[in-house]
């Protein structure tokens, strides 16, 4: 059975089986994706969070990922639906960002620079860009990728 935002490994495996049989890698699945606001201004981005008494979920995502494509739509989709704030930074995108002090970077250089080296990669933060749980790396953990999901939230909420 499927409850709030945790998916069966049924459904997730079902999605990347699907996707290897629609076309060349997971680049092509069949699971339809759900955008999440790129970030332009992560202070501002966390001033809404925190507004909510919320941290801000950032996640690291590479154009053509067909596991981030998976992980926003059965994951992270429905999670920034129901309130959870979520936003979204490209590797080895040149789009500008302002970071949690207001300096201007790139999202591909400040994901270097918080050493970022999966996609997808959540990163979990509260006030100033203080990391408030443990970053979950990779999606291949069809399993717990959900349970993992939801500790980290509501870990990373708790501390708000």
């Amino acid at each position: 059975m499927e409850t709030g935002h945790v998916f069966s490994r049924r459904r997730w495996c079902g999605a990347v089986v699907g996707s290897l049989l629609a076309g060349p890698g997971l680049a092509q699945t069949r699971v339809p994706d759900i955008a999440l606001p790129r970030a332009a201004s992560l202070s501002q981005a966390m001033a809404e969070a925190a507004a909510r008494h919320k941290a801000l979920i950032v996640m690291a995502s590479l154009e053509g990922c067909g596991f981030c494509r998976i992980a926003r739509s059965l994951y992270l989709g429905p999670l920034h639906q129901a309130g959870q704030p979520i936003v979204q930074l490209d590797m080895k995108t040149a789009a500008a960002v302002a970071d949690f002090q207001g300096r201007l970077s790139t999202h591909d250089e400040l994901l270097k620079r918080w050493g970022v080296k999966v996609a997808p990669t959540l990163l979990f933060f509260g006030a100033g860009g203080r990391e408030l749980a443990e970053r979950m790396e990779g999606a291949g953990l069809p399993d717990f990728y959900g349970a993992y999901l939801e500790e980290r939230t509501q870990q990373a909420n708790a501390h708000v």
